[in-house]
């Protein structure tokens, strides 16, 4: 199953996300239900680990500077979006200085998305246009496949690739630039 867009005949509601079998992730964006198959593990683990490495540094402040909430697959509701959720999101604490008990409403500062083949064309062709929209300052593109990160800020509302990284490099890449991620720890999958 790849990311597909479901035709409901109306302006798709929360009630249409709950009716999905718990096998389907779904999201709402400009009133189109779009559904996908859950994360396999390939995708759930580079996400775990590139979250991983992003909190210790910047969420609990352990290993970094902090000042960010970094979550996985948050729920998210903007403007035209009713439910978003990116693989990984971010916020700095300054802009969302406690952590809400339902879904987030503040656009975050920064999200990655992880592509897979059930997503892929579903990501560049819906989502990051979305991403852009709302106004996200930085967002992260991690493929799996091809072993890359891509590193893009949002520039007078569209995506500037500021950098891509491959493989084993270290890489200290905005907006979190302080400290450094093992690209190689993403794809280690033994």
């Amino acid at each position: 199953m790849v990311s597909t867009a479901r035709p409901l005949g109306h302006p798709a509601t929360r009630a249409d996300l709950e009716a999905l079998p718990g096998n389907v992730k779904g999201e709402i964006i400009d009133g189109v239900l779009y559904t996908q198959p859950r994360p396999r593990p390939r995708h759930a683990r580079v996400a775990a680990a590139l979250g991983t490495a992003l909190f210790g540094g910047f969420d609990s402040g352990a290993a970094g500077p902090g000042g960010w909430w970094i979550l996985l697959e948050p729920g998210i509701e903007l403007p035209g979006a009713p439910e978003v959720a990116p693989d990984i999101a971010g916020w700095r604490r300054e802009h969302l200085p406690e952590l809400p008990d339902e879904a987030i409403s503040i656009r975050p500062d920064w999200v990655c998305e992880v592509l897979s083949p059930s997503n892929r064309a579903y990501d560049r062709a819906v989502k990051f246009p979305f991403y852009a929209r709302v106004g996200v300052p930085f967002l992260w593109v991690v493929d799996p496949e091809a072993r890359t990160l891509e590193v893009r800020r949002l520039a007078e509302g569209k995506w500037v690739e500021l950098s891509v990284h491959a493989d084993a490099e270290v890489v200290a890449a905005e907006p979190f630039d302080a400290v450094s991620v093992e690209l190689a720890q993403l794809w280690r999958m033994r």
